[in-house]
């Protein structure tokens, strides 16, 4: 694998070179992908405008970068602009890049665009659908809570952890869950490598048990969920 960046009028697109010769701003356009029947409807997890889409080589997911919490009263999907590195959908994708390289469970990455436009710019990401996967979250929803998979999400998040990988929203909406119980991480915008460290691991988990309960009985998240999810964190994958 090795990857691309073209320069567009308005912008620039970042690829992986092995999904074609080239790569075009129609990509990152739902309408394009409706207008071929191509566009399969809303995809699993995640933050911002996010759609299934069959590409090149197989289905895709194709996410438009949007805000959240109090800035989205401001502006919808605009950024200040502070160069190209570090822009969003350029760290998301080297991250995932990196980290796809290792072997570690997250969507290969597939292409990234900025537009810029003056002090500010727009931002996507596309990358490779999970097969046959459901969020944490959503099974929540469907499944008896000692049904679910939780050593082998403790055991995936702790394989994060020792690679250093902050996840910026570590929620049960960003944990994929596939038809053979395979644990994936998903959407990694403001996310980071760093030194392995107690405290800010800690917290990344503090953060998950507040999503968690939100969405199921304290009492079954700490009986069982939780437990169980501890067990395989501790384990070491």
């Amino acid at each position: 694998m090795a990857e691309r960046t073209l320069a567009k009028e308005r912008g620039f697109i970042l690829y992986e070179d092995a999904l074609a010769g080239h790569a075009g701003d129609e990509w990152f356009s739902a309408r394009h992908w409706a207008r071929r029947r191509s566009l399969r409807g809303g995809a699993q997890g995640g933050r911002g405008d996010t759609w299934i889409i069959t590409g090149t080589d197989g289905d895709w997911v194709l996410r438009h970068y949007r805000r959240g919490g109090w800035a989205a009263k401001l502006t919808a999907d605009y950024y200040a602009w502070a160069g190209l590195e570090r822009s969003r959908p350029w760290r998301e994708w080297r991250l995932l890049y990196s980290l796809y390289k290792e072997g570690l469970p997250v969507p290969q990455p597939l292409a990234a665009r900025v537009q810029r436009h003056g002090l500010v710019y727009r931002g996507d990401l596309i990358t490779r659908w999970i097969p046959d996967s459901r969020s944490l979250a959503s099974r929540l929803q469907v499944y008896d809570i000692e049904q679910l998979p939780w050593y082998a999400v403790g055991a995936c998040l702790r394989r994060f952890h020792d690679a250093g990988v902050q996840h910026g929203d570590l929620n049960a909406h960003n944990i994929l869950i596939d038809a053979d119980e395979r644990v994936f991480l998903i959407d990694f915008d403001k996310s980071r490598r760093r030194a392995p460290a107690f405290g800010w691991q800690k917290a990344n988990l503090h953060r998950l048990w507040r999503s968690l309960h939100k969405l199921a009985p304290a009492s079954l998240i700490e009986d069982q969920a939780w437990i169980g999810l501890l067990e395989g964190y501790r384990s070491r994958g």
